[in-house]
């Protein structure tokens, strides 16, 4: 009998197959569906923010009184500061703003998560310590990009897509002047820490010893 001739296509097949399902794998794990999620919420900020009215800053380390805490993106404007967490997900979202874990359906899985907007309030306290600012002028904005559905009533800062975009553009008040959005700028840029995957590490090293 030939083995080659049967052999020699299942091999072949296994050839492309076994990346596409690595490939696959990699695209569905938490690290890749972040950077997925920060990229898409890059794109539209690019598309959408005028650079010269949300001056914006990307991956923000702060160090806290218990360590530090990460920010996924940080505008700057004279309509206040905005705080945006992404989140990267698929199926039914349900939570409430006061509730302390939210909940994810996936068919017939769920899973819990933390509250973004309790995550984000942290973040918010290290601005407003940071940069000597009044906490009533950093907002928190939470954005769900992904194949995701809210199955219950969300705040208006909760969004999907590019709807962080019409919540931020909804404050048209100014509370600082250019010359004080400069001054922030250059006092975030001088406090965060470096934003390298050391940084990164550290941050994550000191998350689990907090747990």
């Amino acid at each position: 009998m030939n083995y080659t001739a049967i052999l020699g296509p299942a091999l072949n097949m296994l050839i492309w197959l076994v990346p596409a399902v690595l490939f696959v794998a990699f695209l569905k794990s938490p690290w890749a569906k972040g950077q997925i999620g920060e990229f898409w919420v890059r794109l539209f900020t690019h598309w959408k923010l005028d650079r010269t009215v949300y001056r914006r800053l990307n991956n923000v380390t702060l160090n806290t009184v218990d360590g530090t805490t990460q920010i996924d993106h940080v505008f700057l404007s004279p309509f206040g500061i905005f705080v945006l967490e992404t989140k990267n997900m698929s199926g039914w979202i349900f939570g409430g703003e006061k509730q302390p874990q939210w909940t994810q359906k996936i068919y017939r899985r769920t899973y819990k998560f933390q509250n973004p907007l309790r995550q984000n309030y942290k973040h918010l306290k290290a601005l407003e310590a940071t940069l000597g600012v009044s906490l009533e002028n950093v907002h928190s904005v939470v954005c769900f990009v992904g194949q995701s559905t809210f199955k219950t009533p969300m705040p208006p800062n909760v969004t999907q897509g590019i709807g962080y975009i019409r919540y931020i553009r909804s404050f048209q008040q100014p509370v600082f002047s250019d010359a004080q959005v400069d001054a922030l700028m250059q006092t975030l840029l001088s406090s965060r820490r470096a934003p390298t995957r050391a940084t990164h590490r550290e941050h994550v090293q000191k998350l689990k010893r907090r747990r």
